[in-house]
């Protein structure tokens, strides 16, 4: 088994930057289940066939898919690697949020607490005998 190195910060960018449509988040979902030429890709999308290309270019930039030439057909299948390191990326910032929302419901169980003394002593509205005057 290969040890998984943490994505690059222009790594992380590409591959949310993919993810951020649904049209290319579908052709990831697809290939997944299996390898698929461009052109039936492009079948399901009203769109044109150059518009799909565009999307699987950016989904290759970010190593998501991996596209190779058979014939003259170019088939495309999802990166199960590229797949698992942003998945274990994501699982971190989970762990870091749940940890985060964690400390704030403790925060917010604990019993309020006063820390300033003048807040429990009473202040006389009396005037004293200076501020009356004669």
């Amino acid at each position: 088994m290969v040890a998984q190195r943490e994505l690059t910060e222009a790594e992380v960018d590409r591959v949310f930057h993919a993810l951020a449509t649904s049209t290319r988040r579908d052709i990831l979902r697809r290939t997944i289940e299996n390898e698929q030429s461009v052109s039936t890709l492009a079948a399901e999308y009203e769109m044109s066939f150059a518009a799909v290309q565009k999307h699987v270019a950016v989904l290759e930039a970010a190593n998501l898919i991996v596209k190779r030439a058979e014939g003259r057909e170019r088939l495309v299948r999802a990166n199960p690697e590229m797949i698992a390191r942003a998945k274990a990326l994501l699982a971190r910032y989970e762990e870091l949020w749940r940890s985060r929302i964690a400390r704030l419901d403790d925060l917010l169980a604990a019993p309020a607490t006063s820390t300033d003394s003048t807040t429990n002593t009473t202040k006389n509205t009396e005037p004293t005998e200076h501020e009356q005057g004669d």
